[in-house]
């Protein structure tokens, strides 16, 4: 009985969170009118690099790592249609040293009501990522297998960027599993003259 009823506890905590969450989601329409109005295909075209850091559901600091990044723009007729696309390769280095790359392939389209929409595939994204963007904000979510002690966990990425000026946006990307929250991901991108004078980075040491 007793066993029981701990689950039940933790079976409603799970569920308080959950709904805590759903009701503090905020929304691409909430950024309908910010400037400056965000592209992500326009923003990564060209040579730009990124910091970042990833914390863990407590807010402690796990990995810090730097980004060089790639992106060659293309446009492609589809049924008479003008799709933009981009090909956007990302160079990570971690501070214990581990490296490893990502190559996006992203397309945009632009519905009827003038919404941005974004699809998004690379080797490690489980499926289709697919999000838009609206005002200075863009979002999507999609789905990773971590390697983690020799196991492939699957997490949920939910990916919201904010542009901030001409050369810098900030990204905050929640990761959870079962729809609680494991950890955040924060990066801040630099393109343009920024860039320049910081990078690419050396991405051979720490």
């Amino acid at each position: 009985m007793r066993r029981l009823s701990a689950c039940f506890s933790v079976l409603s905590l799970i569920f308080f969170i959950s709904f805590l969450s759903a009701c503090s989601q905020q929304k691409l329409t909430d950024f309908d009118k910010t400037q400056p109005e965000f592209s992500l295909i326009d923003f990564f075209e060209g040579d730009s690099l990124a910091y970042g850091i990833f914390e863990d559901r407590f807010g402690t600091l796990q990995r810090r790592f730097k980004v060089n990044i790639s992106g060659q723009k293309t446009q492609e007729e589809i049924a008479g249609k003008s799709i933009s696309k981009i090909i956007l390769t990302e160079d990570f280095l971690y501070e214990d040293g581990e490296q490893q790359q990502r190559i996006w392939t992203i397309s945009k389209d632009v519905l009827d009501d003038g919404v941005e929409y974004y699809r998004g595939s690379a080797g490690d994204v489980i499926g289709t990522a697919e999000g838009g963007a609206s005002g200075s904000a863009f979002f999507w979510q999609y789905d990773v297998d971590l390697n983690i002690s020799e196991n492939n966990l699957r997490v949920k990425f939910s990916d919201w960027i904010y542009q901030m000026d001409d050369y810098i946006a900030i990204n905050k990307a929640t990761v959870s599993k079962f729809g609680i929250e494991i950890g955040v991901v924060t990066i801040v991108f630099v393109r343009g003259a920024p860039a320049s004078l910081i990078g690419p980075f050396n991405l051979s040491e720490w």
